[in-house]
């Protein structure tokens, strides 16, 4: 993950306050609810030192929001940092279940969590399909929640782009062969439109994954289209029968196709920390790495990291200082597997003298 937020919001003046919610059930009180989530963690952190000018512009997003978004935000969860000259950063939080909230002030953002976060999401193009056109949905998902994308055009429809009729006739009927041939190319001509869109997004977006679901026969014709037309697309590609949308596929198609993205983003995710942690073990055999908060620290500041490795499970002491220090020289940040002593470890650009890679 690169840490450009990161250092976005460190370059700021501080102190920072920044403020987790995590998600709860929906309710039709839920407005009410966050009121009183923010009116606790609000006393905290103005006893422990927040200004009056870094939390009034947290009030207004908290309780000075529209009913229906509140109940959005008590519902998705949700990072804020602000100092102040304002909000820094407001984004949904995928916490885990029953984590609870919290809230800290510090002379650097407490962004460990959110780094955490975002590394262990996936990104999602889910392409639903039929024979005429498709919807696309841009996703940022986890094991335990999709988070749609906030930039704009997160949902594209893709209409048809032949006039012709995709039904092909009966035995029997007039033309038959003529007419059959004329739907099999609207079809493809309908696919081709959907992948050519498919290009365009993923060019902007970046996908780790295309999610391809919707009817079997539209599925078919936009696979084809991808292997033939984008290659390095298509390598993207993974298909599900389960799930689609509600106007199409019935009550209930929503929720499973919810559940096919859950399970394929903790798939991905895993892999990319299986990928993470065999890049760790090749590094530290040629020397190449260090573990240790200490150790880390030292290699941050020479400019050393070239990535950040966080262990997945367990956190480790002044994670989120160690990742503004990284931030700045330009290091990436990821999850391993592995343990490591303090639960914290580096791959360097370059080797370093062992006095500085000591773990003593």
């Amino acid at each position: 993950m690169k840490l450009d937020t990161v250092r976005s919001i460190a370059d700021q003046q501080g102190p920072f306050t920044t403020v987790y919610l995590e998600g709860r059930a929906p309710s039709e009180d839920a407005p009410d609810q966050l009121r009183l989530r923010w009116k606790a963690l609000r006393e905290h952190l103005s006893e422990n030192g927040a200004t009056e000018d870094s939390l009034t512009p947290l009030d207004d997003i908290l309780t000075g929001s529209a009913p229906d978004k509140a109940r959005e935000i008590n519902a998705d969860g949700r990072v804020l940092v602000a100092d102040d000259s304002g909000v820094l950063l407001n984004e949904p939080w995928d916490a885990k279940p029953g984590s609870g909230d919290s809230a800290h002030v510090s002379d650097v953002p407490e962004l460990a969590s959110y780094v955490r976060e975002r590394d262990a999401a996936v990104r999602l193009l889910v392409v639903i399909a039929d024979q005429t056109g498709a919807v696309v949905r841009r996703t940022v998902a986890t094991e335990d929640k999709n988070l749609v994308d906030d930039s704009s055009g997160t949902e594209v429809t893709v209409e048809a782009s032949s006039e012709d009729d995709v039904q092909k006739p009966r035995q029997g009927a007039l033309s038959h062969s003529q007419i059959q041939r004329s739907a099999d190319e609207a079809v493809k001509q309908n696919a081709r439109g959907i992948a050519d869109r498919l290009g365009e997004i993923a060019d902007e977006w970046a996908p780790d994954i295309i999610l391809l679901a919707g009817e079997t026969q539209g599925r078919s014709a936009v696979r084809t289209e991808l292997e033939e037309q984008l290659p390095a697309l298509a390598e993207l590609l993974q298909e599900t029968e389960d799930g689609g949308t509600a106007d199409n596929s019935g009550a209930g198609a929503e929720e499973a196709l919810s559940d096919v993205i859950s399970t394929v983003a903790s798939d991905v995710s895993a892999g990319i920390r299986l990928a993470e942690t065999e890049r760790f073990e090749k590094a530290r055999v040629r020397n190449l790495a260090v573990t240790g908060s200490e150790a880390v620290k030292r290699a941050a500041d020479l400019g050393a990291v070239e990535t950040l490795l966080l262990q997945y499970e367990d956190t480790a002491a002044d994670e989120s200082k160690l990742l503004v220090t990284c931030a700045y020289t330009d290091a990436d940040a990821a999850l391993i597997d592995v343990a490591t002593p303090g639960n914290i470890a580096a791959i360097l650009r370059y080797e370093l003298p062992e006095e500085l890679t000591s773990t003593n």
